[in-house]
């Protein structure tokens, strides 16, 4: 008599999706193959902050005030909330067509296909606000995409109001995590203003004490000051982006910008800043589309 077999192992939907993403926590944490330099991104963070914690809180409290400490201490919080809800959270990938909804959608093509068996590049116009919009194929997905998705190369995966793939974060920003990148661009410089601040403000009190501090603090201070530019250079973009709702790859292509002579308006803004920034940073959270802790049928 043969062995009974053992029952398998039930396979939950995460362990066969397709696209470039890595799953953690039995399919509860989302991440990009390519984390790009988010380590570096927290090694600078967390170096900078140590410094300002372990050489200018303690004169600082001493001359200044004693909440310097908690005031830093719970935008770093802030800021590190935000970048891992952003690196680990779904952008907003949209499930490929299943086999049966991709040859519904290439019998509809009207043209045959091509000598490699692909169908020829397609659109499809749809009305948004009274404005037509067109719609492309994706080939990899086997579907038209939404309007404002994009296919990203790295993550291989299609992302609703795609902005942009930020390695920094190591993660795409879309639909589902911009309020929280945005959230984190904004706690970075205002963390990186605090410490530039207090930097100076050791160097420019006199001390009696802590004589081996003034010449890491002023490498501190330089390394705050020269990002403060560029990271304040992002909040300023992406605030601009937000009072027009545009996103970082519209605006790159000027797909409402006119800069292709043909002045088109975006038909997304509410044409008032407060409701555009409202409505991307305060609407309620969307579902992710991706089921990632169902279980698969036992045929597959």
């Amino acid at each position: 008599l043969e062995p009974p077999r053992r029952p398998r192992r039930p396979r939950r939907r995460w362990e066969v999706l397709p696209g470039k993403n890595r799953f953690c926590c039995d399919g509860r944490v989302i991440a990009a193959r390519q984390s790009g330099v988010l380590p570096l991104t927290l090694a600078l963070i967390l170096l900078t902050s140590g410094l300002f914690f372990t050489l200018d809180c303690p004169f600082l409290v001493q001359h200044l005030s004693v909440c310097i400490p908690a005031v830093g201490g719970a935008l770093l919080l802030f800021v590190l909330l935000t970048l891992l809800r952003t690196s680990f959270s779904d952008p907003g990938i949209l499930p490929r067509a299943t086999p049966d909804e991709a040859a519904q959608v290439e019998k509809q093509m009207d043209a045959p296909g091509s000598a490699s068996g692909r169908p020829p590049p397609r659109t499809l116009e749809v009305v948004v606000h009274q404005q037509v919009v067109k719609l492309k194929y994706c080939f990899t997905c086997r579907m038209f995409r939404p309007p404002r998705t994009s296919h990203c190369s790295l993550c291989d995966n299609c992302v609703e109001r795609f902005d942009h793939h930020c390695p920094w974060v190591g993660n795409c920003v879309g639909k589902r995590n911009y309020r929280f990148f945005y959230a984190f661009i904004v706690y970075l410089s205002l963390l990186t203003a605090f410490i530039l601040g207090c930097a100076a403000a050791h160097l420019a009190l006199p001390s009696s004490e802590f004589s081996f501090t003034p010449s890491s603090t002023a490498v501190e201070l330089l390394v705050c000051f020269f990002s403060l530019w560029s990271i304040l250079g992002l909040t300023g973009f992406h605030t601009y982006l937000l009072a027009s709702n545009r996103t970082t790859n519209e605006d790159i292509k000027g797909s409402w910008s006119g800069r292709r002579g043909e002045g088109v308006a975006n038909p997304y803004s509410h044409q008032n800043v407060v409701l555009n920034c409202c409505t991307t940073l305060c609407g309620p959270m969307p579902p992710s589309l991706i089921d990632r802790r169902g279980f698969l049928p036992q045929d597959e």
